[in-house]
């Protein structure tokens, strides 16, 4: 008989936190509003992609990088091990459920996305397609699927009011974390 031992890392003092969405439903704010009010460190995946060179090309028909799913991940996973982390992503199922302890999905009506891609000025069919994947709640359902229902939290991010609300929300999941860690 053998015993394996398998190592396990310390508990966190800080959380990780994912603010994921369909792109237009307000992330990035949303997430630099948070590691403001929290004190954790904000990465945005998309610019780690971009600045590290962690994709496979370029996709001109759709306007994105090509992700490489393995080195993003292995970019990441020592950025993730001590906690205190706020990543920013349009997808979910790809990260290692350990990583994280909450997991904000971004919900935002079809007409704010539309106005929102369009003034950042992609294309007819990239803004398509995004409208297709909030309205059939792709993300909510890949966290759902991905994730313990527990930590992950739906939020309505269509104005101000609204995204300011959700920072106090993920403030108060914080401050509590770090007392009971």
């Amino acid at each position: 008989m053998s015993s394996e031992i398998i190592p396990t890392s310390p508990p966190r003092s800080n959380p990780n936190i994912l603010v994921t969405g369909t792109p237009g439903t307000g992330k990035t704010t949303t997430a630099e509003l948070i590691a403001l009010a929290t004190g954790l460190k904000k990465l945005t995946v998309g610019d780690l992609i971009k600045e590290r060179s962690l994709h496979d090309g370029y996709d001109a028909e759709f306007d994105t990088y090509i992700l490489n799913e393995d080195k993003v991940l292995d970019e990441m996973e020592d950025m993730m091990s001590d906690g205190g982390m706020c990543v920013d992503f349009h997808t979910c199922e790809m990260f290692p459920e350990r990583w994280f302890d909450l997991v904000v999905v971004l919900r935002t009506t079809t007409d704010k996305i539309y106005d929102r891609l369009e003034k950042r000025g992609y294309k007819q069919n990239k803004i398509e397609e995004n409208l297709e994947c909030e309205i059939m709640q792709v993300v909510l359902e890949d966290a759902l699927e991905s994730y313990k229902p527990e930590i992950v939290m739906e939020l309505s991010s269509n104005t101000v009011e609204e995204m300011e609300a959700n920072v106090e929300k993920v403030l108060e999941f914080v401050q509590q974390f770090r007392q009971t860690h």
